[in-house]
């Protein structure tokens, strides 16, 4: 039996980022909506109530009965999960006059509680909050303060409760790990047995029991998810699993050759589908952003059912999907936060029953995944790629002319940034690739007036994107080198036919997106 923390989400944005600090720490963890908390599940260790966007006297603040879990295993709130525990157990929440968002040191009432294991004084942590605990119920003792907090952290030792009103699980609480390893592993007692290693040898026995000698098909995109999905269930089942790569006329440059090349040297069973003539037809003459993104998903669905079909044995549609995935698309609020091309069930004439091996793993699991199973590096580090491809990267109609434009400036920013090297503070070269979460070239619907040779030209312009981030939730635009920028721009001008322009966008996430479609 694996055992798990328990994180109940009263809606916080950065409730999957407290799900990835347990899993950092080898231990498991599950996110499930605050009103679903499992009945007689014996795998739980502890419990962590999140944060959320409402003050607790809200009328319509989540709330949950403590009465079920409290006393039965030890509870960390945090932010929102601490105010909540205050005000329902006989303390008090009140405005913060001002929101009190930013950095913050701590002062120990009593630096030796299990709680501040390794701390150092005046650790840093981070607020954002608009409330404050103003007295802590009857039983419980303030443990730490900061300048403006007065019950910055609070413990009940009878109950095996502590609260914290900063957030231990961003980057700018310098401690935070530290704080959720001594909760998880010192107080909850987590033997940290959940790894790459462990996932696969489970997985894989589970794999052969679920699937047994049944046929699966698996729809690849060349991506991390699928791709180690892949290598996970022919580990399992070996030539019955049949993988389906569609080629839409509008991946990268070479890549539908590079990537069939790449599942072949795996052992993969793969039937590419060049279905580009199809798709090209489909998109003439149609600009409009959500209107491609629904022709490429439904003609993706079509091709893939077809070649499925011939399958006529198959029984189990395999599916990349991972954790993230499934979490977005249990919105508590009730609001569409986003639509997942993995979650939302199977298509009604096909009668497959699903598959999905990596359901519970976040993104940098799954690459951590993927090289335990020996896979190659640059299959496991590539960037996101939107599933409509380029289309979403070329602004207005779709053509083959624009394609092949945009394929040729995208494949010289994307080599540069493999080919480019930095230096690390321990001296040590990086990719610049490696940096980045996702780069690429949008292409634009302008042209601009230019000076090649001692001829004026007019020609298309082009925009390089690449970003920095965690999870895509948020993200910045990368800091990338002037040399290298000046490179790539000089390399697309005098390499692409058609460009004679190349700008960069700052922009970040939000308010941006990182995708301009």
């Amino acid at each position: 039996m694996q055992e798990k923390i328990l994180i109940l989400d009263f809606g916080s944005q950065t409730t999957q980022l407290i799900g990835r600090r347990i899993r950092e720490l080898d231990t498991f963890c599950e996110i499930v909506p605050y009103n679903k908390f499992p009945k007689d599940d014996p795998s739980i260790i502890g419990v962590i109530l999140s944060g959320s966007p409402y003050s607790v006297y809200d009328k319509e603040a989540f709330k949950v009965d403590l009465d079920m879990i409290r006393g039965k295993y030890p509870i960390l709130g945090i932010c929102y999960g601490a105010q909540f525990i205050s005000y329902t157990m006989g303390g008090k929440v009140e405005s913060a006059g001002s929101r009190e968002y930013g950095r913050a040191n701590l002062q120990f009432f009593e630096k030796s509680n299990p709680l501040f294991k390794g701390f150092t004084d005046n650790s840093q942590v981070w607020m954002s909050h608009g409330d404050t605990i103003t007295a802590i119920p009857e039983g419980f003792k303030a443990i730490a303060s900061t300048e403006k907090v007065k019950f910055a952290a609070f413990q009940s030792e009878k109950d095996r409760i502590w609260g914290v009103q900063f957030h231990p699980e961003v980057f700018h609480s310098t401690q935070g790990t530290q704080l959720l390893k001594n909760f998880v592993v010192d107080i909850c007692g987590g033997k940290q047995d959940w790894s790459p290693s462990s996932f696969i040898d489970t997985t894989v026995q589970q794999l052969k029991e679920q699937l047994g000698n049944d046929r699966v098909v698996l729809g690849l995109s060349g991506g991390v998810d699928s791709s180690v999905c892949a290598v996970l269930l022919n580990r399992a089942i070996g030539k019955n699993l049949t993988c389906i790569f569609v080629d839409h006329g509008m991946l990268r440059k070479n890549e539908f050759a590079d990537v069939m090349h790449d599942y072949e040297c795996l052992g993969l069973n793969v039937i590419g589908v060049d279905a580009s003539e199809k798709f090209f037809s489909e998109l003439e003459g149609v600009s409009e952003p959500e209107k491609k993104r629904k022709i490429i998903g439904k003609g993706f669905v079509d091709v893939f059912n077809a070649e499925a079909k011939k399958i006529t044995d198959a029984k189990w549609l395999a599916q990349g999907t991972i954790y993230p995935d499934r979490i977005e698309s249990l919105n508590i609020t009730g609001r569409t936060i986003k639509s997942h091309h993995n979650v939302g069930g199977l298509p009604k004439d096909m009668k497959l029953e699903l598959c999905e091996p990596l359901k519970w793993l976040f993104k940098d699991e799954v690459r951590r995944v993927g090289r335990k199973l020996g896979m190659p590096e640059h299959l496991i580090t590539r960037h996101p790629f939107p599933g409509p491809g380029l289309a979403v990267r070329i602004l207005g109609d779709i053509t083959r002319e624009k394609v092949r434009v945009l394929q040729d400036a995208d494949d010289i920013f994307i080599r540069g940034l493999r080919d480019w090297k930095v230096k690390e503070a321990d001296g040590t070269e990086v990719a610049l690739y490696d940096k980045v979460w996702q780069a690429g070239v949008v292409l634009l619907p302008v042209k601009s007036v230019g000076v090649m040779g001692d001829e004026r030209t007019y020609e298309q312009a082009v925009a390089l994107r690449a970003v920095t981030s965690v999870d895509a939730m948020t993200a910045d635009w990368a800091r990338l080198p002037y040399e290298f920028m000046a490179k790539v721009s000089n390399d697309i001008i005098n390499k692409v036919k058609g460009v004679n322009r190349v700008c960069y966008d700052i922009s970040s996430k939000p308010p941006a997106t990182i995708e301009w479609e």
